[in-house]
């Protein structure tokens, strides 16, 4: 059984912690970036950022473990989210665990999403007991493959993301995995 969430995990420069009311406007003006939002069917408008902020709340409760609120220790600033949670849709391959992130685009490039989903991908597998955990996205985001590969998870497949329509843009994707037993810390 999944122990209860901590109230946060700590990186060096990182701490990911529960959400609060005060996250609602940076998450906000983030979903609301067309650079953050590019590999995304749509950005999300306040209502929506709040919604999806209640959703994670919600998973967290049910599941003991989720999205986490990601700021930066020094400065206290808010930055994004990373974590882990169990995808909506339906596929060959799931039920399973994603971890995933999404930060402000003025924090790309200086490793806060790897940093994040190390401690994310150590809570899985030493807390929750996790055996496998996923990541997925566009096959267009160049990015997100990057810090998949650089967290030392592998290319599984390719496959069409059941939520959006046949011959959308975005609904080629890439399914990359890690196992507990080959999990190094990147």
């Amino acid at each position: 059984m999944t122990k209860q969430a901590p109230q946060f995990l700590e990186t060096d420069r990182l701490k990911l912690r529960h959400w609060r009311k005060d996250d609602l406007e940076p998450f906000a003006r983030l979903n609301g970036d067309r650079r953050v939002m590019e590999w995304f069917p749509k950005m999300l408008d306040r209502d929506e950022t709040a919604a999806f902020i209640k959703y994670i709340q919600d998973h967290f409760e049910t599941h003991r473990f989720g999205l986490w609120a990601v700021e930066i220790k020094e400065s206290g600033e808010f930055i994004g989210f990373v974590g882990l949670w169990k995808p909506k849709f339906e596929a060959d391959f799931t039920p399973c665990v994603e971890v995933g992130w999404r930060l402000l685009a003025e924090h790309w490039g200086q490793g806060f999403a790897p940093e994040a989903a190390i401690a994310s991908i150590d809570d899985g597998f030493e807390r929750i007991g996790l055996d496998e955990i996923m990541s997925f996205t566009s096959i267009h985001n160049k990015k997100s493959i990057r810090v998949m590969e650089k967290l030392g998870l592998t290319r599984q497949a390719d496959f069409e993301h059941p939520q959006l329509p046949e011959g959308h843009f975005l609904r080629p994707h890439v399914r990359y995995s890690i196992r507990k037993e080959d999990w190094h810390r990147a």
